[in-house]
């Protein structure tokens, strides 16, 4: 479903059900091959981990290069953990700098849509017929307050996109195998679905494991996404996986990186 590939000295993964799609470009970078050192190694995009500016702005125009973004068109909300969506419409400006969220939306050309993770999920989305393409991140504030859903809801109501139409990549995150979370987190899903579905008690511990991916993946066959749209990377944990990926989990407090995932509609931006 997912593979590896390479743009220059950029690996990635890419989904196979959208690689051959001329007219939109989609990536989940992962964290080899950039200039930053230490903790940070290599391809960290993370501006406010410890990184140094120099090293963060010259990973990300390798990006921009490798995947012929235009020079101003990767657009970045400053994530805060919520379910805030942005949309850039086709006329508008974009502001500057971008306000908080944690989603991006936009039938605009030439916009690379960006997400940072390092462990939470990065979720992009894209309408095959009308061509509006989406980005979210969602940790586990965001995925309790249905961010998911809330993007299938932004398609629906300001672009009329048909659920069929609406593919969604569920990109590298930590896995249950390494997700280990605490009473507050679980009480959040609590008020709101049934937890049995992706919460696992340990023993003698007010303490869970928890699948993250699946929790989304539910969330969008929920939204009425036909399963076979959503292609989730539930192999790819980061926390197992830190030679391909950043993980704040893995890192236990240390310096750590983040990596890169966009989707942008190709063409001229305007």
């Amino acid at each position: 479903m997912f593979r590896l590939a390479n743009k220059g000295p950029v690996e990635y993964l890419e989904a196979e059900a959208l690689s051959g799609l001329e007219f939109a470009t989609h990536a989940f970078c992962t964290r080899r091959t950039g200039v930053s050192r230490g903790g940070f190694e290599s391809l960290n995009v993370g501006e406010l981990v410890g990184d140094t500016e120099e090293n963060v702005k010259e990973n990300l125009e390798l990006i921009k290069r490798e995947f012929a973004i235009p020079p101003n068109g990767l657009v970045m909300c400053r994530q805060v953990h919520g379910d805030m969506i942005i949309e850039i419409g086709k006329d508008e400006p974009l502001p500057m700098p971008m306000p908080e969220g944690d989603g991006l939306v936009t039938a605009r050309p030439g916009i690379a849509l960006g997400i940072k993770t390092a462990d939470c999920v990065p979720l992009l989305f894209f309408d095959r017929r009308l061509r509006v393409a989406g980005a979210a991140h969602a940790g586990w504030r965001g995925t309790a307050l249905g961010i998911a859903a809330k993007m299938i809801d932004i398609f629906r109501r300001s672009f009329s996109s048909r659920r069929a139409d609406i593919m969604v990549l569920v990109g590298p995150a930590i896995g249950p195998c390494c997700y280990e979370v605490d009473a507050p987190v679980f009480e959040a899903f609590a008020a709101r679905t049934k937890v049995e579905r992706f919460f696992y008690k340990l023993a003698n511990k007010e303490r869970w494991m928890f699948d993250i991916l699946l929790a989304n993946r539910l969330q969008l066959t929920e939204a009425g996404i036909p399963a076979n749209n959503i292609i989730l990377a539930a192999a790819m944990c980061t926390s197992c996986n830190r030679e391909l990926f950043f993980s704040h989990r893995a890192a236990q407090g240390k310096d750590e990186g983040r990596q890169l995932s966009i989707i942008m509609i190709n063409g001229t931006m305007q």
